[in-house]
């Protein structure tokens, strides 16, 4: 047990310390990134990885490095966005479910049961569809599909919390709903709301990716993992970098949020761990 925790302890650190790199190259891409993510090198197409360019270039002569520094940028905002549209929606509806009668209750949990009964890369698409392409389409349709999560997580918590007895002892002095909501409810869902958030963050990034592999998420020229991949998919063979370095990337970023909310929910769940 005492090994397997320092196992978790330090794949937490390198989870963190990799997505810690992460961000700081996101932000300070325009710094350090030697080319521009859409300067074209056509004397360059296809370059192995060297000196000149890290990671080699594409099929269009741009920097492999730098496209993917910008990637990543695309990457944390829609993981951002899609987590705090996701919480906002979903946190409201969880919490007036959970707090409000049981016709409420049901019509709510009813809508989000529908959402999720579908697969999330065809909602998406259809979403994208109606909204537009582009990144601000993409993060909102995103935030929607994921909300159920949250609304159903948040209104299973405050239901089991809401009959504690110093939340009847509230209710008996006259406290407003909205307060106890404020100052009981919200504090005691905060960690599990947390290791959501991760969990969520990993898959908004996948499906972004996914979306934009497959023409209805971010549009070229703008850099993105996903449109990456897609255009290395013809030259898997002639330039196998253009696929393994973004594809590295995209796993490693997804990888490090699910250790990360692993390592969470058995921090703020100790009896998960013992039983696994």
């Amino acid at each position: 047990m005492i090994l397997r925790r320092k196992a978790q302890r330090l794949l937490f650190s390198l989870a963190s310390l990799y997505l810690l790199a992460l961000v700081a190259l996101a932000i300070a891409a325009p710094l350090v990134s030697p080319y521009s993510p859409t300067e074209q090198f056509l004397d360059r197409r296809f370059h192995a990885p060297g000196p000149q360019h890290l990671l080699g270039t594409d099929n269009l002569g741009r920097d492999i490095l730098t496209r993917i520094m910008y990637g990543s940028r695309s990457a944390l905002l829609v993981g951002v966005v899609t987590v705090s549209v996701a919480l906002l929606l979903g946190g409201a509806v969880g919490l007036i479910a959970g707090m409000g009668p049981p016709v409420v209750d049901t019509a709510l949990m009813l809508l989000m049961d529908s959402i999720l009964s579908f697969p999330t890369i065809l909602l998406a698409i259809t979403v994208v569809s109606f909204v537009g392409y582009g990144l601000v389409q993409v993060m909102l349709a995103l935030g929607i599909i994921s909300s159920p999560i949250f609304a159903r997580l948040i209104r299973a918590e405050t239901l089991s919390i809401k009959n504690e007895g110093y939340i009847e002892a509230s209710r008996a002095l006259g406290t407003a709903p909205v307060k106890i909501v404020v100052k009981h409810i919200i504090p005691n869902i905060t960690s599990k709301v947390i290791v959501q958030c991760s969990l969520t963050f990993a898959q908004a990034v996948v499906v972004e990716s996914s979306l934009s592999f497959l023409g209805v998420g971010i549009q070229p020229p703008a850099a993105s993992w996903g449109l990456m991949l897609k255009d290395a998919r013809n030259y898997l063979v002639q330039a196998p970098w253009m696929a393994i370095y973004p594809g590295l990337c995209l796993a490693l970023t997804v990888l490090s949020f699910n250790i990360i909310g692993d390592y969470l929910s058995e921090r703020f769940n100790p009896r998960l761990g013992e039983l696994v």
